[in-house]
């Protein structure tokens, strides 16, 4: 599912009207019609005892407001429309669903003051179709009013393609923005959706097809991506009914040091609830037996290590290649350390292997300064990259702009230079590939913001990995299913009180959403 700036989706609708026939009045119709069906299956249990309140703008966005009213009002909701006068001053496509919703008996009442409102509308649900993606700037007079008069109500607030104040590019709100229980956006999502703060204003997302031509959103310059259940659902491996513990990839982790051994422990746990079959960490010898302890279903190797330091000596790197032989793919980095002799040894061994990888941590932190050894590297093997943005500039020695757009372009470039999968974590985490294409990860939230939780994504793609699986796909699946976890995880636990570890306890039932869409 491809996503869209406001002038993209204009353009796209302008191309669908002018070059395919389908006029404005259709596309309001599949919008508003498409709303009011999802909020009849999805929020209303009893059409004839629900009460809905649906205030309407001037636009078009007033316009698919207009529609829904008259959807809900054919099914039995009791519905009163507001909408912002006079009449005259609404598009035309709006008029024409004014008089449609006016002949279909929806009560209507044409606001110029905020005094005709009553306190308490008294309704279950609000429908805020009062701005669109073609607004920009802050909301002022009566509309920034209507804004803050919705957000007062007690109702769950549905917003129409986007709420009234958000910018549709940025997830910015400069001034009054409509704080919605969920979104139904139209056509195609926009990427201010997904971008804090918007993706908190937005609440839960919903897209609903209004019938766009697939040839006119293939014609775009579009190269960012959302990824969704439906596409991970489409990734994910089989797995044989009938088979074996080797059918599952064979994983090897070199992590883990004195102090650090949780972080391989969590990548360890995480590769193996997300479906490798055997895996092994190679650690030092001192961390060797506080690995065992921790870990039931994980193999440990001991390896060499500095002396009192308990960090991988260099003198390791010929174990480590004779491990990496008899693994289908490696994860390298968590909680290795920074020690200037397993820095050396990253360098040495990373660049030449010839399995497929992923880089995390400080297996990143050791190209610092020393990133064209990682860009130049002679193994023919796939590679995925995992930074957080302190990595990500320490590596590229380029900060992340706070604009999007920006940070987009800056991970398309780095996975070019590095010929790898890049992995930018954030909010948004963004997945880049270096063929061009971006993908940006609609999960997750702020309890994940913990140590551990950048240990659990890397043990997953791994697994992944391991599994047969391209980097690419094997890192959307990765960051989409650990944010669902984590979203799992915090609905029953709360964003505060979530560690690491809870993100694996939910992988199950992330795993199971993804797998009743296949049945």
């Amino acid at each position: 599912m491809k996503l869209v700036t406001a002038a993209q989706m204009r353009a796209i609708d302008r191309e669908t009207i002018d070059l395919h026939g389908i006029s404005g009045p259709t596309l309001m119709e599949s919008a508003g019609r498409g709303i009011a069906e999802l909020m009849l299956s999805d929020l209303i249990d009893s059409p004839e005892s629900t009460h809905v309140a649906v205030f309407c703008g001037k636009g078009n966005n007033g316009g698919d407001g207009f529609v829904i009213a008259r959807y809900l009002h054919d099914a039995g909701v009791k519905v009163k429309t507001y909408f912002m006068g006079p009449a005259d001053k609404l598009s035309h496509d709006a008029r024409l669903n004014l008089n449609r919703a006016r002949e279909a008996d929806v009560r209507l009442t044409e606001v110029t003051s905020l005094n005709q409102l009553p306190a308490d509308l008294e309704a279950d649900f609000v429908v805020d179709a009062l701005l669109g993606t073609g607004f920009t700037g802050i909301p002022e007079g009566l509309v920034a009013g209507l804004i803050e008069y919705i957000n007062f109500q007690n109702g769950l607030v549905v917003a129409v393609d986007l709420p009234s104040g958000l910018n549709a590019d940025t997830g910015a709100a400069e001034g009054a923005v409509v704080t919605a229980g969920c979104t139904y956006t139209l056509g195609l999502p926009k990427i201010g959706l997904y971008i804090s703060p918007g993706r908190e204003i937005a609440g839960d997302v919903r897209i609903i097809d209004i019938g766009l031509p697939e040839n006119v959103i293939a014609q775009q310059d579009l190269n960012t991506t959302l990824i969704t259940a439906e596409l991970v659902a489409e990734l994910l491996p089989y797995r044989k009914p009938d088979g074996h513990k080797g059918d599952f990839g064979r994983l090897l982790l070199v992590a883990g040091s004195t102090g650090l051994t949780g972080a391989a422990s969590l990548a360890s746990l995480a590769a193996a609830r997300s479906g490798c079959g055997l895996i092994k960490i190679a650690a030092p010898a001192t961390a060797q037996p506080i690995l065992a302890v921790k870990l039931t279903e994980v193999m440990t190797i001991p390896l060499p290590e500095v002396s009192r330091k308990g960090v991988l000596a260099l003198r390791a790197l010929g174990e480590i290649r004779k491990y990496v032989e008899q693994h289908d793919a490696i994860v390298i980095g968590p909680g290795l350390g920074t020690h200037h002799e397993t820095r050396e040894l990253m360098q040495r061994l990373i660049p030449y292997l010839n399995r497929p990888a992923i880089v995390d941590a400080d297996g990143l932190n050791a190209f610092e300064g020393a990133a064209d050894l990682l860009k130049q590297r002679s193994g023919a093997y796939d590679l995925v990259l995992t930074p957080h943005p302190g990595e990500y500039a320490r590596l590229t020695g380029a900060e992340i702009s706070d604009g999007f757009d920006e940070r987009i372009q800056s991970v398309l470039q780095t996975a070019r230079e590095f010929a790898a999968v890049v992995v930018l974590k954030g909010s948004p985490t963004l997945v880049a590939e270096p063929q061009g294409a971006c993908y940006l990860n609609p999960t997750g939230n702020s309890g994940m913001a913990t140590g551990g939780s950048g240990d659990v994504l890397s043990g997953m793609i791994g697994s992944f990995l391991a599994q047969g699986m391209s980097p690419l796909d094997a890192a959307l699946c990765g960051v989409y299913l650990h944010g669902r976890a984590g979203d799992l995880a915090a609905d029953e636990l709360t964003e505060r009180a979530m560690i690491a570890g809870d993100i694996i306890t939910y992988l199950p039932q992330a795993f199971e959403e993804i797998e009743l869409l296949t049945d």
